[in-house]
């Protein structure tokens, strides 16, 4: 039985990191047309996520059967219950991944100040998210616990970004009222990248839990 449940894993963390690779991907195409307002990209988005909901659904009865047929414990057990959450949390992503693509779509008439893009640094904000992405993918691929926790740093700058995006936007609006509309529509999509952080986090969490038996949920990242 250990040969057939040490495949069933192998099998289940392939799946995972093909997950991934796929989310990632979202949040690629979906910055894109963020950054371009292009709409063509935006929709190419939208019609993905539901090949994401698909994976996500797939993943979960993968890990239910592994659950009830093999009854793992320990290590294999905590690996089960990390590809599950991580299989959620990536779920997530993509979701605010489509949020941010129909944005672009449902309001045409947006053009996003270039000035305003950089004052927020959103474009940094969406690099590190991205980066946390890969960090993520890598350390879940090495097994490295080093590398997750190097992700807490980036999803603390990707908050600090969030943090002084309200002020900017606030003194934007009071020296330039009549795009309001524009730029409380932007402050939207920079929570959804703040989100996107902190699902980043939340799956780095995961990995150091299935690898060392570490519960860091709640606890500060130092």
């Amino acid at each position: 039985m250990m040969r057939y449940i040490e495949k069933e894993l192998e099998n289940l963390k392939d799946e995972v990191l093909e997950m991934w690779t796929l989310v990632y991907s979202q949040l690629n195409r979906a910055g894109e047309a963020l950054l371009s307002l292009d709409k063509d990209l935006a929709r190419e988005v939208i019609y993905r996520e539901k090949r994401v909901n698909a994976f996500e659904l797939k993943i979960d009865s993968d890990c239910e059967d592994i659950i009830g047929l093999y009854t793992p414990v320990a290590v294999d057990l905590r690996f089960v219950l990390a590809m599950l959450k991580i299989n959620t949390n990536l779920e997530r992503i993509a979701d605010f991944c489509e949020g941010m693509s129909r944005f672009v779509i449902d309001y045409p008439q947006i053009s996003v100040d270039a000035e305003l893009l950089d004052k927020t640094n959103l474009r940094e904000m969406l690099d590190t998210i991205k980066k946390m992405m890969e960090k993520g993918k890598e350390a879940l691929t090495e097994e490295s616990s080093s590398i997750a926790v190097g992700i807490f740093d980036m999803d603390n700058r990707v908050d600090e970004i969030n943090r002084q995006a309200t002020h900017i936007v606030a003194r934007y609006i009071q020296d330039k009222p009549d795009r309001a509309d524009e730029c409380l529509h932007l402050i939207g999509i920079i929570r959804k990248m703040e989100r996107i952080g902190d699902h980043c986090n939340n799956m780095a969490e995961e990995i150091i839990f299935y690898l060392d038996a570490k519960v860091l949920k709640h606890s500060t990242k130092k």
